[in-house]
Formats: C-alpha cells, structure tokens, sequence
C-alpha cells in the first residue's frame, strides 16, 4: 500500500519532470528573460483568481498574508537572478551555481525549523556540487558576476523552501491560496523590476508574438502552476532538504528532453552521465540515509 510520504515523492518527481521542460519553453519562446518572467508570473495570478473559489482567498488573515506575500517576494527574487545569471553568464553558470541548494537546505532547514543540522543531508548537499558541475561541462569561471548571482538564487531557494515548509506545519492555508498570494509577491517584485528596465531601455521588447502565446500559456499553467500546487502539497510530507535535494533532478531532466526533442544527445559527454549518476545517487539515497539514521535517533532535538 502507497504511503502518503511515497505518493509525496511520486508527486515531486513529477513536479520536476514538468519543470524540466521549462528550459524547453524558454528556448522556443522570443522573449528575454525579465518579460518572460513577468508574462509567466502574471498569467499564474490570472488563472488562480479566475478559478480559485472565494471563500479561500477571502479567509487568508492579515498576518499569514504578509507572510505568504514576504516568500512570494523571495520566489520572484530566486527566479530573477537565476534568469539573471544566464543572461549576465551562460545557461551552464546558472545550473551550475543552482547546485549550491541542496547545500544551503541542509543548513536552512534546521534554523527555520530549530532542529540539529544533519550531518548526512550536509554531506549529500556537497556530494550533488560536482555532479551538476559535470553535467554543466567546463565552465569559465572567469563569469564571477553571474555566478555569484546564481549563488544567490540557490540560496533564496533554500530559505523560501524552509519559510514554506515552517508555513505548512504551523499555520497553512490551502495550496491555491498559498500559490495565489506567494506568485502574488513574484509578480510585484518582477513588475518593480521591470519598470526601470524599460525606463532605461525602451526597445526591449516585451510584447508575446505569434506561437509565444502558447508556449507562455504552457510555462505559466502547466509548468507552473501546477507544480507549484503539487509541491506545496508534497512538502506537508516531506522535508525542505528532501525537495530541493530532488529538484536538482531538474537540469537532468532538462537535458534528456532537450536530447529527445532536438537532437542534442550527440553533445553529451561522459561528463554528463557520470554528474548524473552522482545527482541519481544522492537523491535516491537520502530516503534511505534518513531512514537508517532517523531509526538509530528517532528524536530531533531543538537548537536554542
């Protein structure tokens, strides 16, 4: 029988086989990568009010709205500056520095939850670095600026994974309410962001055209929306550590859709399925590490 933890993990490796195509997405669709995001977060937004029922939206208290609005804001963050790192660098420094994550999550995790770092998910974080720094390829690190950025945006993905999960266990609101006020934040700090970039450059376009209405339509409500809906669900079973350890799955994923799809397994390496074999390891062992040590310490002690 399917446990509720399982059917969890099922839900999430679905999550980032859907996200896997946003990188797919984002080459067919023409439009840079600020009113790309802008357009994505927007029609999300659309799409909850239009069909949220509203009784929830209506029933979210002040205070859990500025905390729900406060992550959103860190979600627009996270996606700007790792759009921003491939646009000042290279797809390969973003993914690269999005490694970082699990890394960040095994630390974030026990200071918003007041729990003990756990020395195994510390050191399945660092075990990921060199798989997605193979999957990346060679990498000019020369590119400080945009993977710094990068850094940046993994660890604003730790901590609004653990903001989030500290939500569901305290205080949570229904998941469509959740994603309706968070993407709520992204789309506000995305459009203040937007403003003065078109100030200073009023040729960018930012118009969708022709087929980008599809594609857009794609990214925001199947790419988007509903894996936002599903991980939110999956995380009222699952540790932050475990999510984003899985999302790192997500590039692998990317990759193998981008060689089914266009051809490009004829550029794949060695490097890659090596880097992939040690991201596989490191997510499938951590159900197991965790079993193992949580048997032999079944009490998680607070910090102070």
């Amino acid at each position: 029988m399917m446990t509720d933890k399982l059917r969890a993990y099922f839900a999430l490796h679905f999550c980032v086989l859907i996200w896997g195509f946003t990188a797919i997405l984002g080459k067919l669709i023409s439009l840079q990568a600020l009113p790309l995001v802008w357009w994505r977060v927007l029609l999300c937004c659309v799409a909850l009010v239009l069909f949220m029922p509203r009784a929830q939206i209506k029933g979210v208290s002040k205070r859990q709205f500025l905390r729900l609005f406060g992550v959103g804001i860190l979600v627009g963050i996270h996606w700007l500056c790792f759009y921003g790192a491939i646009k000042i660098a290279n797809a390969s420094i973003g993914v690269a520095s999005m490694a970082t994550t699990a890394f960040f999550a095994a630390l974030a995790e026990p200071v918003f939850m007041k729990q003990k770092i756990k020395w195994y998910e510390l050191a399945l974080g660092i075990l990921i670095l060199p798989g997605m720094l193979l999957i990346a390829g060679s990498i000019d690190w020369t590119m400080r600026a945009g993977l710094a950025l990068g850094i940046l945006g993994a660890l604003l993905a730790a901590v609004f994974t653990a903001l989030n999960k500290r939500i569901l266990e305290n205080d949570p609101s229904p998941p469509l309410t959740m994603s309706l006020v968070e993407l709520s934040g992204g789309l506000a700090v995305t459009s203040v962001v937007m403003l003065p970039m078109l100030w200073y450059n009023p040729e960018m376009p930012v118009l969708l055209q022709g087929w980008d209405w599809l594609w857009i339509l794609v990214l925001s409500l199947v790419c988007t929306l509903l894996p936002y809906y599903l991980t939110l669900q999956a995380m009222r079973y699952l540790t932050a550590f475990a999510t984003n350890l899985t999302i790192n799955l997500e590039p692998v994923y990317g990759v193998l859709l981008a060689a089914l799809l266009f051809r490009e397994d004829k550029d794949l390496g060695p490097h890659f399925y090596i880097g992939m074999a040690i991201i596989l390891l490191a997510v499938f062992g951590h159900p197991f590490l965790k079993k193992i040590f949580e048997k032999k310490a079944p009490a998680t002690v607070p910090v102070s």
